[in-house]
């Protein structure tokens, strides 16, 4: 898919099909991740797909919205701040940053392989930590539930409403 196209098209889904996601997509969508880039090539994330029946129970008890009934995979993002760049001049940490990047990576690939996701960002993180011991060193930046749209599935009201590009952007 053409990037605009890609970026004109995602939206945040909250209705999804009960297909199952290929694993040759879900492949596509972490190499996807693995090229991002990150501040001095540092790559202090970490990315966990929860596929299991018992590990996406969990998950989902975390992120409870109903919506995320018929999702059959869900990717978990997290930084960590051992190893991030760390800016000279004011000592800010970048792993929220790359995590970010890479998470941003990650969306754009899942609509790119004609899937739909949206990133969740309101979860009770200790809950998942508590759940993924893993995880607990992490700052998790995000949830993707990754799946197929379903049928009547539609962005939110809010989703076509930009600020103008003179609001957005100053020449200097």
């Amino acid at each position: 898919m053409e990037f605009f196209e890609v970026v004109k098209n995602r939206f945040s889904c909250r209705k999804f099909s009960q297909k199952t996601v290929e694993d040759e997509k879900l492949e596509k969508i972490l190499e996807a991740a693995r090229l991002a880039p990150t501040a001095k090539n540092a790559q202090p994330v970490k990315i966990w797909v929860i596929k299991t029946p018992e590990s996406l129970e969990k998950i989902k008890s975390a992120a409870p919205f109903a919506w995320l009934k018929d999702v059959n995979v869900i990717i978990a993002v997290g930084g960590t701040a051992e190893g991030a760049f760390v800016r000279p001049s004011d000592k800010r940490n970048f792993e929220d940053v790359d995590a970010t990047i890479v998470a941003t990576h990650i969306m754009l690939e899942i609509e790119n392989e004609g899937l739909s996701s949206t990133w969740i960002g309101m979860f009770d993180e200790p809950k998942v930590k508590e759940f993924f011991p893993e995880m607990k060193n992490f700052d998790l930046v995000a949830l993707f539930p990754v799946g197929y749209k379903a049928d009547d599935a539609q962005p939110s009201d809010r989703h076509s409403i930009r600020k103008s590009k003179d609001e957005l952007v100053k020449y200097l």
